[in-house]
């Protein structure tokens, strides 16, 4: 059982027999009445099927067990969600007799006459109306009551009312005309059921056709057709197509159209023609002449029932256009023409040649182009086309020379943009030509200077005042250099004087051919020829200085940088500024070196302009001065001394940076306070060493209390490793170097009255002093061999009452300019940083003397570097 929540309609009832075969319809439910616009049609019995028109028909083959089999069919509308449905009750068939009888009879099948029945009507017929059709009968009659209805366009479809058909004789009728052009076909549905709405057959299919009448008049598709056609179209061309419509039935007598020219205008009879069945113009008679007429009216006609004088026709206009075509040759009006023009003269017009074209104006057909075919050779003339006027204009564009030639004789063609028609070209062969005498008028002229250019050549170096053979100009007139004056415009370098009279040329200074970058190697002068009556020319004289060879070969390079050992050598050129004739290839040498020099270095040939220059592996750390000399092939030499650095480095640009920091600048103020620092030194070393033998010779102190004093320390910095005696002091050097120890000792920081002495380990020693009395003092030891130091140890009381009235006393003498005033700027006073330092100590720098310069420096560890830069003059 199919249920659902929605609006239940009107219960339907079938009566039907025990057994029903499939696709059997068994009645109809009204769709309309319960939910119009439903779109989902749907049976709870799989056994039944419903159609859109509400016909139900049975899917298979039904028996009926029960008196009475309900189902429901169910309505729904997808756009408004609309549902209903309607209950169907399926009951047995009770039979219905003409003749009541007590008894049922059995049916028997007989002949069917149920069956399409082919019918037509005619298009707007005259009636009466209603009018008869033809009648519908169905077998079932014979047995049962039967009644016929209709469905279908023309029924309850539009146009609606059209056909009825009689409820009990199946008399099926026309209410009005039909136009066959709107509605040729109607596909009715005749049905035939019984009282009680069971259907004794299946719906029958009854198709109405409505014959054809010729009520269409054929129509062009235009009422004006357009088309053009080039004049020198052959035989044959195609015009264009025109095409006509009629409404009534294809493939009839009524839609069999012929096509015809009616009139023509202007007249010419046969000019064109048409097909009859597909309407194409085409070109019937000789060929088409624009200058005759360009434009031609058609009046065309189309006819129905194969153009027979009873058919439908129309008319259209078609209006044909005559292109231009180059069919006509431009011609000059005359055949030979004279122009005349001076000489010396140009950019002037001097004749124009008018044509004549019979093509369309203004179009490529019509517009000319001339050509000059023989005479301009050397390209005095032009020849150009006046877009307005179509004429030739002929122009001077290079001045002619009446002593060259008083007379040009021109030949011109004349021709139109676009080519000549296949016909005309064969006719006309050539293209017309005029014949153009040009006469030069004579003109007094002044010199000329040609050509423009002239050359002379001249030895570099050579002696001021050669004279050389100069620039000459000459007169057209006469052909000769008389009576012309010569005049320098422009000289770069003053070198030359030019002869007023002959244009010789004479040297003023040394000619350098190094001194200047020339073009093409080649020295211009501009000079001016000048003639009596003042009219003048210009021209050019290149001077071509030849090559001495008077400059040695140059070595482009004056420091080197070689890091060692990643570089094995370097390289070095030479440069010659002579010509390539007294360049290279060079050769290298190293002729002046000194024997240390040669040992450590080497030079090879590299290329003509190169070459290398090694070290040897047992080379020290340093800069060389190495003098190599380059010779060019005639012998030309040069010598030059290179500062090469052989540096401890991965990239030359590292040494570099070493080097400039490495030039220390001291002023004036600075060499002051050394020599007062090395004075006062040498002070208190004397006050020591007075103070140590004094001691010797009265007191001695005890083993124990210099231990409390002085301590031992450890390595702290790399460097040559020393042994310290027990007292302190450096006794012997392990590497057993003659060099004694050199470093700065100076008193420590005070402890519980005592002072603390520390020794460093290693080449350098650092002695600070203590606070004493405002100052920091460093003491410089001094060269020397080994220092040995015996029992000289005091206790800090006795050492400072030796020491500082000494000091003082010298310190005193020292703060004093000349006039026995204090002098701030000569000792100053610095405050105590801290002991010691990570990169260790320089004392050894005071070891060098100051023949020795500042080579030291380069060879010294990176820790050096930051002290460097400090010191070196900004």
């Amino acid at each position: 059982v199919f249920s659902c929540p929605c609006e239940a309609c009107k219960k339907v009832i079938f009566n039907i027999p025990s057994k029903l075969e499939a696709d059997k319809m068994i009645g109809r439910v009204n769709l309309k009445e319960c939910l119009k616009s439903a779109d989902v049609i749907q049976s709870s019995d799989p056994d039944f099927r419903v159609l859109g028109d509400g016909s139900v028909f049975t899917a298979r083959a039904v028996m009926f067990s029960a008196e009475e089999r309900p189902f429901t069919v169910l309505l729904s509308d997808t756009k408004t969600q609309a549902q209903k449905d309607i209950t169907v009750l399926l009951k047995h068939q009770r039979k219905v007799l003409r003749k009541r009888q007590t008894k049922e009879t059995v049916l028997r099948r007989a002949k069917r006459r149920w069956a399409p029945i082919p019918c037509s009507m005619q298009e707007n017929s005259l009636g009466p109306f209603p009018l008869f059709l033809q009648q519908v009968q169905s077998d079932a009659a014979q047995n049962y009551t039967i009644f016929y209805s209709i469905s279908g366009r023309g029924v309850d479809k539009e146009p609606l009312n059209l056909f009825y058909i009689e409820k009990d004789t199946g008399n099926l009728y026309c209410t009005r005309p039909v136009d066959r052009e709107e509605y040729d076909i109607f596909d009715l549905i005749a049905y035939a059921s019984t009282a009680d709405g069971y259907s004794a057959d299946l719906p029958l299919p009854l198709p109405i056709r409505v014959e054809d009448e010729n009520d269409n008049y054929p129509v062009f598709t235009e009422s004006i057709y357009n088309f053009e056609i080039p004049e020198s179209s052959k035989l044959g061309t195609t015009v264009g197509v025109v095409c006509a419509t009629d409404r009534d039935e294809p493939d009839t007598m009524h839609t069999l159209l012929k096509y015809s020219i009616l009139e023509q205008t202007p007249r010419s009879p046969g000019l064109f023609s048409m097909h009859p069945r597909k309407g194409v113009i085409t070109l019937a008679s000789h060929p088409l002449d624009r200058e005759t007429a360009h434009k031609y009216t058609l009046l065309i006609k189309v006819q129905d029932m194969d153009g027979q004088f009873f058919g439908l026709m129309a008319t259209s206009t078609c209006l044909i256009t005559v292109k231009d075509s180059n069919d006509h040759v431009p011609t000059f009006r005359q055949n030979a023409y004279e122009a005349s023009v001076e000489e010396n003269t140009f950019n002037v017009e001097i004749l124009r040649l008018p044509i004549e074209d019979k093509d369309l104006i203004n179009t490529e057909n019509w517009r000319a182009n001339f050509t000059i075919l023989k005479g301009n050779e050397k390209g005095h003339f032009k020849i150009s086309t006046d877009q307005k006027t179509n004429e030739g204009v002929l122009c001077v564009i290079k001045p002619l020379n009446y002593e060259e030639n008083r007379q040009v004789i021109l030949e011109i063609g004349v021709t139109n943009e676009a080519p000549l028609t296949r016909d005309v070209a064969i006719r006309s062969a050539t293209m017309n030509r005029a014949v153009v005498t040009v006469h030069v008028k004579d003109q007094d002229e002044g010199p000329e200077c040609h050509p423009p250019a002239q050359y002379v050549r001249i030895k570099e170096n050579s002696k001021v005042g050669s004279k050389i053979n100069g620039y000459k100009a000459y007169d057209p007139e006469t052909k000769s250099s008389e009576g012309l004056r010569y005049k320098k415009l422009h000289d770069p370098k003053e070198w030359i004087n030019i002869d007023e009279i002959s244009g010789s040329i004479v040297t003023s200074k040394t000619l350098d051919r190094e001194a200047v970058a020339f073009k093409n190697d080649l020295y211009n002068i501009t000079v001016l020829a000048i003639d009596r009556a003042g009219r003048s020319c210009t021209g050019t004289l290149a001077v071509n200085i030849e090559d001495v060879n008077d400059n040695p070969p140059e070595i482009v390079q004056d420091y080197l940088t070689v890091c060692k050992p990643k570089m094995g050598y370097t390289e070095i050129s030479a440069v010659d500024r002579d010509d390539a004739v007294h360049g290279p290839p060079f050769s290298f040498s190293m002729a002046n070196a000194s024997p240390e020099i040669s040992r450590v270095w080497t030079l090879t040939q590299l290329s003509d302009t190169a070459a290398r220059l090694s070290y040897r592996n047992n080379a020290y750390f340093q800069e060389y001065s190495v003098p190599v000399t380059v010779k060019d092939r005639a012998g030309q030499s040069a010598t030059k001394t290179l500062r090469v650095n052989l540096c401890d480095c991965v990239h030359p640009s590292q040494c570099r940076a070493v080097y400039k920091s490495g030039k220390v600048v001291l002023g004036e103020w600075a060499i002051l306070a050394i020599l007062l620092g090395i004075g006062l030194l040498s002070c208190v070393l004397l006050t020591l060493v007075c103070g140590i033998v004094s001691t010797r010779k009265e007191k001695r102190f005890p083993e124990d209390l210099a231990q409390q004093n002085l301590i031992i320390s450890n390595t702290e910095a790399p460097g040559d490793d020393r042994v310290c005696s027990a007292n302190g002091f450096m006794t012997q050097s392990v590497n057993n170097s003659s060099q004694g120890f050199c470093g700065t000792m100076g008193s420590g920081v005070k402890n519980g009255g005592q002072e603390t002495i520390e020794m460093v380990k290693g080449g350098h020693q650092t002695l600070e002093t203590c606070q004493a009395g405002g100052h920091h003092h460093t003491l410089e030891s001094c060269k020397g061999g080994h220092v040995e130091v015996d029992n000289c140890r005091y206790t800090y009381s006795e050492w400072h009452s030796f020491t500082e009235p000494r000091l003082g006393e010298k310190l005193h003498l020292c703060n004093r300019d000349e006039d026995h005033m204090q002098a701030q700027d000569y000792i100053l006073t610095y405050n105590y940083e801290g002991r010691g330092s990570p990169a260790g100590s320089i004392g050894c720098c005071s070891e060098k003397q100051e023949e020795d310069g500042l080579d030291f420096l380069s060879n010294l560890q990176p820790k050096f570097t930051a002290l460097a830069e400090a010191c070196m003059k900004r």
